[in-house]
């Protein structure tokens, strides 16, 4: 018997189609109610448990009572186990957290969870990268890399990862968006962590390559091509967040942050997680600024690195910004650029145009930027 957890945020989306952004906020949800929103999340949860199959005989689904998961499954014929209570008359953000968290301890093989950016963010407080998740796109705000593009692929996703035995893991970035300065017109989202989901294979063999890539090996390759560079000389290089900088950092020896710009001089580390006044004090004359795109929408500067400010960007100048991307993530992007938003209209200009890409050693792509 596989072991899924099921968690679904019945006011995820709810907003979106009566023109609300978003669903953040027990006012904003009210007023969706009264503007005639109706629940999209149960739906979409519907979807991805019955592209599941035939197999409700073979999954032993944990879930939350009511709209949180166990009338879903009911619905598509399986005999969930509850794990726990919600605690108002609606459930909220600490019913999803505390869910999450009860799955974990449970030892699920596989949480799927239907919402919003708002939800992803429940669940990694909850289970940070202890256990595989998959999310069911249901919300407003898609920013995170953790959802499946249509809830019948999560579903496929999940049967592949539960039982075609090829467990294959990669870590996405979770993002979000301030709602309401959405509202006013204004774009600001934050990299707030990375979740573990499965790999889907399928996706991968479409690749540039022809075949399926493995993002760890990937990384590798990627990293010792940059290290064998920076190696060649005593410069000092800015490091930005992420899973394939992380590697090269790795690579070097020394431990980074996920999240933060770390500093790198003469192989060593100088500096870990530093903040914009900080990077301007202490970097001199870099020889490169090293940056990834957030996978799934591309954003290489402005989401989740603003420390690399206009004023350290244009310290360091367009020709030596070194970007590192996997052959999957350029190719998850569907031709689409990749995007800047710095705050400053003539840096978004100067980096825009074309940008090589270290994709592997000795392999590199030329790619678009735009703003």
């Amino acid at each position: 018997m596989a072991k899924l957890g099921l968690i679904v945020n019945p006011i995820a989306g709810l907003g979106g189609r009566v023109g609300l952004k978003g669903t953040d906020g027990h006012d904003i949800v009210q007023r969706a109610l009264q503007l005639g929103a109706r629940p999209l999340a149960p739906s979409r949860a519907i979807e991805a448990l019955e592209s599941l199959g035939p197999r409700t005989d073979r999954v032993e689904i944990l879930t939350y009572p009511g709209d949180m998961g166990e009338r879903q499954a009911r619905a598509c014929g399986f005999s969930p186990i509850g794990v726990g209570t919600i605690e108002g008359r609606a459930p909220g953000a600490s019913d999803t957290r505390r869910a999450a968290a009860e799955i974990l301890s449970r030892g699920a093989d596989l949480l799927l969870f239907a919402g919003g950016d708002g939800t992803a963010r429940c669940i990694l407080e909850s289970v940070g990268d202890q256990m595989v998740v998959l999310g069911i796109p249901a919300g407003v705000k898609m920013h995170s890399a953790v959802y499946a593009p249509h809830p019948v692929r999560a579903g496929e996703l999940a049967a592949q990862y539960l039982f075609s035995g090829a467990r294959r893991v990669r870590e996405v970035e979770v993002m979000d968006i301030d709602e309401q300065a959405f509202r006013r017109g204004r774009m600001r989202a934050v990299l707030y962590g990375y979740l573990v989901t499965p790999c889907d294979a399928r996706y991968l063999q479409v690749s540039k390559a022809g075949s399926a890539e493995n993002e760890e090996a990937a990384h590798e390759s990627i990293a010792a091509e940059v290290v064998e560079n920076m190696m060649k000389d005593d410069g000092t290089y800015l490091v930005g967040p992420g899973t394939t900088t992380r590697a090269l950092l790795r690579k070097l020896g020394v431990e980074g942050t996920l999240l933060g710009v770390d500093m790198v001089r003469g192989g060593e580390m100088v500096g870990r997680d530093l903040s914009e006044e900080e990077l301007l004090g202490q970097m001199g004359d870099p020889s490169g600024l090293i940056v990834t795109p957030v996978g799934g929408q591309g954003f290489l500067l402005g989401r989740g690195n603003q420390q690399l400010s206009p004023s350290v960007i244009r310290r360091v100048g367009r020709d030596a910004i070194i970007v590192v991307a996997t052959h999957r993530k350029l190719h998850a992007l569907q031709g689409r650029p990749l995007l800047v938003d710095t705050g400053d209209r003539d840096v978004d200009w100067m980096l825009s145009g074309y940008m090589t890409v270290i994709t592997g050693y000795r392999d590199r792509v030329v790619y678009p930027v735009a703003f």
